[in-house]
């Protein structure tokens, strides 16, 4: 049986106030919905003593608004909330899709969107319990010194799993981040990095409490496709995005963001001389060709990483056809 360990938990009353809790505390966790952090010191994967909850500052940080020429997401908005608001669903598809396809209806009711962006990396080589972790002689990522998946490898690379963040990549969002010494905007192809072991570039007394996403990325044509074993429940063996701008029916830009294959999700690179061309089949297969020479899928799942690469620019295809097919 796994159970939790013994825990003090803070209770701020505003983000202030869990960002000094932050910083007092060294080795403090945020709790938001708990549906990945819970499971993860069950597993001992975490040593933490105190979690800081962010219920309390559920009016400061839940909500859906058009302002100042975007769109302003709360980050303790929940995954159930974000797949149903009226808002997101109508101007954002992509993201009501995303939310739609995370865990099952209880997770759903209780991840957060600031939750489901920070996500954890996960790697089949330790999201396991504290025994099956010891006998292996445990990773990079947790009490060990070895990386299992890349033979000699000084860098963790378990994988990124969140299925909002390849969306918000693609339209190109923001995220604003609070701490002691005040506030900073990053875009977020720049919140990500390319380690397992900590794969962003939030600091320990740093709190992630809205996301900005361009009104433009209402205009675009957009799609969100997910691959994994099971329909529902499951984390991706592999999602992406596609978000498209066309003049008439010719291509004015495109972003295609992919993921759950390496430590951080990545837009597919050098597409500007797609520019200009026809939105059709041809783009459909392009994209996918490129994706699959730029992605190459680690053995840090359960799931076989050359049948992945192979299923890549079948759903490129798909998604980006299903996008020119959307109103």
């Amino acid at each position: 049986m796994m159970t939790l360990p013994e825990l003090t938990v803070l209770r701020p009353a505003s983000v202030a106030e869990a960002v000094q809790a932050l910083r007092d505390n060294p080795g403090a966790r945020l709790l938001a919905g708990g549906t990945d952090i819970v499971p993860n010191l069950k597993y001992g994967m975490y040593d933490t003593q105190r979690l800081v909850a962010l219920r309390g500052l559920s009016r400061e940080l839940r909500y859906v608004r058009e302002q100042d020429g975007q769109f302003l997401l709360g980050a303790l908005c929940t995954i159930e909330e974000l797949s149903e608001s009226p808002v997101v669903r109508e101007r954002l598809p992509a993201l009501a899709d995303a939310c739609r396809q995370i865990a099952g209806p209880q997770l759903r009711r209780m991840g957060t969107l600031g939750g489901n962006l920070c996500l954890d990396t996960r790697c089949v080589y330790v999201n396991q319990t504290y025994f099956w972790r010891s006998a292996l002689g445990f990773c990079l990522k947790k009490d060990g010194t070895a990386c299992h998946v890349v033979a000699g490898g000084k860098r963790c690379v378990a994988a990124a799993s969140n299925d909002t963040a390849p969306v918000l990549l693609a339209f190109e969002a923001r995220v604003r981040l609070v701490s002691p010494r005040g506030e900073r905007v990053v875009p977020l192809r720049d919140f990500y990095l390319a380690d397992g072991t900590h794969n962003t570039v939030l600091q320990p007394d740093e709190l992630l409490v809205e996301v900005q996403v361009p009104a433009r990325a209402a205009s675009m044509r957009q799609a969100f496709a997910k691959l994994r074993t099971r329909a529902a429940i499951d984390f991706p063996a592999l999602n992406l995005a596609v978000a498209m701008e066309l003049a008439g029916n010719a291509l004015r830009s495109v972003s295609l963001a992919v993921s759950a294959l390496a430590a951080r999700p990545a837009l597919i690179k050098g597409l500007e001389d797609l520019t200009g061309k026809p939105a059709d089949a041809r783009l459909a297969e392009e994209l996918g060709r490129r994706a699959h020479k730029q992605c190459k899928p680690l053995t840090n799942i359960g799931v076989d990483p050359e049948w992945r690469r192979d299923v890549l620019p079948v759903l490129v295809r798909r998604a980006v056809l299903r996008a020119l097919e959307s109103p």
